[in-house]
């Protein structure tokens, strides 16, 4: 939908972990390559060697400072409720396999790497100081730096239920998107078997992630798409001042906030009864790509821009009131104001957990800058949540005169990985779950 200022107004508009968990997987001293992953990944060499670390190992643990680590087990995957970072790497994956173990051996494996990763360990024996004849367990560009708040998302896309025999496993909530009007798509970057969300206050450490799970995955999947997000447009800290977005207004006012609890149960995470076992403690998240008509946009005047949110470019506040948080009065804004249109009271409560992020991605060819929001939601249900809100602003939001959406994938996000011996998807995958 858009780049809407209110979150759950604008619907295009926590988590408990402990320390990283070291597994039990054989390190890279002692097996050079994995079956199903491809590369080696793994703890401290029995015997006492131990895995080389970045900086950032003495980050206060509550995570008061806010270069340290975010936890990374609890009963919901961080990178939901947590606090907004600053950077983003998000990547779709196809998966390039149809053997389910090493499907699933991946899947521990990524566990452990983002474990030590988002504590600020590299991963396995790190980037140095083992054999010269095999390639490091880390990349390496990540050593020095703290650990960034780095929060690692995995979801699934509806196109790996049809893979492993788990058609009967895919949730009713998880349903392929509409086509919107307006919507112009591209195919190649749309979709995928799974994403990873990564988040980081440093690119470097957002993008060393990425790269190191690719790495890890050769062969078992492969990148389909990727996007770099800058300028988070939403916060999930309500003290926290409101962020813009590349049209120069506040993004996600009444987004939800990782302290509602009551709110995030009822409106983000998927609870007992839901339809899907698996899936309780998850959350459904759809991520689109909206493109931006910066330059048409930069020539419009004030005025117009003002009634195209429905709120003023200043303060933020709705018509007609002074204040960014005043309650908004629907009827004061114009019947085609994109706040009017997004609210909650406008679409039967649908309300949404907004994450989204800014990109500038070089130019379209004829001097035009590829710049827009890359809009992350997350919701109990996509049915009850994006997709209606989606519908009423495609219809009729003055805001689509500026923008465009270009991609879009859907994905089913699991519960968190509650301990050292759990790993992402295993209620999904195991029978015993």
């Amino acid at each position: 939908m858009t780049n809407a200022q209110d979150s759950t107004e604008g619907t295009e508009g926590t988590e408990d972990t402990g320390p990283a968990a070291g597994g039990s997987a054989p390190s890279r001293r002692s097996v050079i390559g994995w079956g199903g992953a491809g590369l080696a990944l793994g703890a401290a060499v029995a015997g006492g060697a131990v895995a080389m670390t970045r900086t950032g190992n003495d980050v206060d643990p509550t995570g008061s400072d806010t270069s340290g680590p975010v936890p990374f087990h609890g009963a919901h995957q961080a990178g939901i409720a947590t606090p907004v970072q600053d950077r983003l790497h998000f990547a779709a994956f196809d998966v390039k396999t149809d053997d389910r173990a090493a499907f699933v051996q991946l899947l521990k494996d990524w566990t452990h790497a983002a474990a030590r990763m988002t504590a600020g360990h590299t991963v396995g024996d790190g980037a140095y100081g083992g054999l010269a004849e095999a390639p490091p367990d880390d990349t390496g560009e990540a050593l020095g730096l703290s650990p960034s708040r780095l929060t690692l998302t995995i979801g699934f896309g509806p196109s790996l239920f049809d893979k492993f025999d788990l058609a009967g496993r895919r949730p009713d909530a998880l349903v392929d998107l509409p086509q919107f009007p307006g919507d112009n798509l591209d195919k190649s970057r749309s979709n995928g078997d799974l994403c990873i969300q990564a988040c980081a206050d440093d690119p470097q450490v957002a993008v060393h992630a990425i790269r190191n799970l690719a790495r890890i995955g050769f062969g078992t999947v492969a990148i389909r798409w990727s996007q770099l997000g800058f300028g988070k447009t939403s916060s999930t800290t309500p003290d926290a001042q409101t962020p813009r977005n590349l049209m120069g207004f506040k993004d996600g006012t009444r987004n939800i906030a990782g302290t509602e609890t009551d709110r995030l149960k009822k409106f983000v995470w998927v609870s007992e009864g839901d339809g899907t076992d698996w899936m309780t403690g998850g959350s459904y998240l759809v991520a689109r790509r909206i493109r931006m008509n910066i330059e048409t946009w930069d020539r419009t005047s004030l005025q117009e821009q003002e009634d195209v949110f429905g709120r003023d470019k200043g303060e933020g506040a709705p018509v007609g009131k002074a204040k960014e948080h005043d309650e908004p009065f629907l009827k004061a804004m114009k019947p085609d104001a994109h706040v009017r249109l997004a609210h909650p009271d406008a679409n039967h409560g649908a309300t949404i957990l907004r994450r989204g992020y800014s990109f500038t991605d070089g130019t379209d060819g004829l001097g035009r800058l590829e710049a827009g929001l890359f809009f992350l939601a997350y919701q109990r249900d996509v049915r009850k949540g994006f997709i209606p809100v989606q519908r009423s602003l495609s219809r009729t939001d003055a805001l689509n005169e500026y923008i465009q959406h270009v991609s879009s994938a859907v994905f089913a996000v699991p519960p968190g990985v509650r301990d050292k011996d759990d790993w992402w998807g295993r209620t999904l995958f195991s029978k015993e779950a």
